[in-house]
């Protein structure tokens, strides 16, 4: 047995969670702001009255407030009454191009909100184009829009800043004056912040994930008040489970951030009608932490097959599959089964994908496709009109003995065990010949046909291969210098942990093979497995940099098995028909 490579560089940085790779409200600089103007058009209009507000984990850490002289003449007259502002006040103030770059540098680095922000955001914007200078795209959070989606309806019939500061009882009351008025949306956007800390939102991604709820589709109400089932749901890697009001499994999912995952069901994002009827049922949330993600998606299946969630569509019945095998009779024909006891074609995730395998492997083998039970001895039937046509011996009939019927039962075997892919040639002969022939619309059906039953082949041996290994040991590096190990057992994840960086990975390693669930082998092709597991696992074994450490005995796959011909297959279907060289092996 070896040990996983060696470990990252000693300098490496450790991969960071998504809450702190998220920034932490309390660490977010914001500058409120405010602008007064001669109208509502930012192309047409101008600031009159710029006022700023700048704070930082709850404190006030700078103002900025100037009249701004929009050189305009006059002011009209609708805005002289609403703000006070007057033609005598802003005369002889600093122009715009004076004021920019003094309230660039106040904003530099910092979230802007505003009350209205596209209002603010678009007035600054349109200065900036104004007098060539580059716009800074900051962070934009509207408080209007937050209030939107914090607040209900019957709380906050009106979003209005002043309606808001009314709300809330704010010091500083709205006078459409700048400075007062970026000072009223502070208190209110602490206020509104107080509230979504309540709901679990600690990072500024998330909250402005939130705000934008309000300008896409609102989720409901009875929706919106279950965040607080997402409180206490950890970031790691794991399963979540929905439940009901009986205690029901409503939903199982799986997430490499079950906060993240959790909390994206109680906002806009989540559209679909019955993800949101599943969470206006859900009384609380279930995690089961998991070593890493492999871990995660076997306890994901498995919660699934046990519990049958009614909002889960898929893998409920992770044991349902079709297979192709042979029946036990003296002269054995093709059948789909769901419970092979040996050596079986599959699985197919639906009866007529296992039955197109039969119809296509009974023009490459001499298997008889009538369904009748022929007795050993003395078969008395009449020949049918297959055997008319030269496509089948008639051992109905007793015209072909149990000896000269075997070959082809025997071919069958190997073909599915990967020994001989001879009747794959046969087929891919008969295309060559219509192709030739230029019966391109009969090549290119067979050609589809052959490509399905090749990568059927192959997925199936592949499975099979791993299945029939009493144990695997896995490593794959986890980013952040250290391991995720997962012990397999004939198909079947038997234990899973991770080796930290600075851990010794084998003396984990050891451990875990002690500790590893004893799995017994049963009948079929995936000595009992699910097939759905079994994928999984190797998936995870064949794909991301993971290291074989341990296998018992060597995992090997079938030298003439159909993963030769997976390339053609992949090739086959999307390529036209046109000549015979289009639908040869080369």
């Amino acid at each position: 047995m070896s040990a996983p490579p060696g470990s990252a560089r000693p300098g490496a940085l450790a991969q960071l969670s998504f809450d702190e790779l998220g920034t932490p409200l309390r660490d977010v600089t914001f500058v409120v702001l405010d602008l007064e103007t001669t109208g509502g058009s930012a192309r047409n209009d101008s600031i009159t009255e710029v006022g700023a507000v700048k704070v930082r984990g709850g404190e006030v850490v700078g103002e900025l407030a100037t009249l701004v002289d929009p050189g305009t003449g006059r002011l009209p007259p609708n805005i002289v009454a609403l703000t006070g502002i007057t033609t005598a006040m802003v005369t002889g103030a600093p122009r715009l191009n004076e004021v920019l770059p003094t309230l660039l540098e106040f904003l530099g680095g910092a979230v802007l909100v505003a009350h209205n922000a596209p209002f603010d955001a678009g007035f600054l914007r349109a200065a900036c184009e104004r007098h060539d200078r580059p716009w800074p795209r900051p962070p934009v959070l509207c408080t209007a829009r937050l209030a939107r989606v914090v607040l209900s309806h019957a709380e906050a019939p009106s979003v209005r800043l002043g309606a808001l500061a009314r709300l809330f009882g704010t010091s500083t009351q709205p006078t459409h004056r700048a400075l007062a008025d970026a000072r009223a949306t502070v208190e209110v956007l602490h206020h509104l912040l107080e509230r979504i800390g309540n709901l679990g939102v600690q990072s500024l991604e998330e909250l402005l994930s939130m705000s934008r709820e309000a300008s896409a589709h609102r989720p409901p109400e009875r929706v919106r008040r279950r965040r607080t089932l997402a409180r206490d749901v950890p970031s790691a890697a794991g399963v979540y489970l929905f439940r009901g009001p009986r205690d029901e499994v409503l939903y199982v999912g799986t997430s490499g951030d079950l906060r993240r995952r959790v909390r994206s069901y109680f906002t806009a994002g989540e559209r679909r009608r019955r993800v949101r009827e599943m969470v206006e049922l859900a009384e609380r949330v279930d995690t089961v932490v998991c070593a890493h993600a492999l871990e995660a998606g076997v306890r994901e299946l498995r919660l699934i097959a046990t519990h049958r969630p009614r909002y889960n569509r898929r893998s409920r019945n992770p044991g349902r599959v079709w297979w192709v095998a042979p029946t036990e009779e003296a002269f054995p024909r093709l059948s789909v089964v769901t419970a092979p006891r040996g050596p079986a074609l599959g699985p197919f995730g639906s009866r007529r994908g296992a039955t197109d395998a039969v119809e296509t492997l009974l023009d490459a083998l001499p298997i008889r496709s009538c369904t009748q039970r022929i007795p050993a001895r003395s078969p008395a039937a009449s020949p049918c009109v297959l055997h008319e046509l030269d496509r089948c011996r008639a051992p109905c009939a007793g015209l072909q003995s149990i000896d000269e019927y075997a070959p082809g039962v025997r071919a069958l075997r190997s073909l599915v065990d990967g020994a001989d892919d001879a009747p794959l040639r046969t087929l891919a002969d008969r295309i060559e010949r219509l192709s030739v022939a230029e019966r391109f619309e009969s090549a290119a059906r067979d050609r589809d046909r052959l490509a399905a039953l090749a990568s059927a082949l192959a997925r199936s041996q592949q499975l099979a291969a791993l299945a029939a290994l009493p144990e695997v040991v896995g490593a794959r590096p986890d980013g952040r210098g250290g391991w995720e190990l997962a012990v397999v057992r004939h198909g079947r994840l038997a234990a899973a942990d991770v080796a930290r960086r600075g851990t010794p990975p084998m003396p984990v390693v050891e451990s875990l093979r002690r500790s590893a669930q004893t799995i017994l082998p049963a009948d079929g092709p995936l000595s009992g497995a699910w097939a759905e597991e079994v994928n999984l696992v190797r998936r995870w074994l064949t794909t991301g940099g993971t290291r074989l450490v341990y296998s018992d005995p060597s995992w090997s796959e079938p030298a003439h098995g159909a993963a030769a011909w997976e390339d053609w297959a992949r090739r086959a279907r999307p390529v036209p028909l046109g000549s015979p060289s289009e639908i040869t092996l080369g």
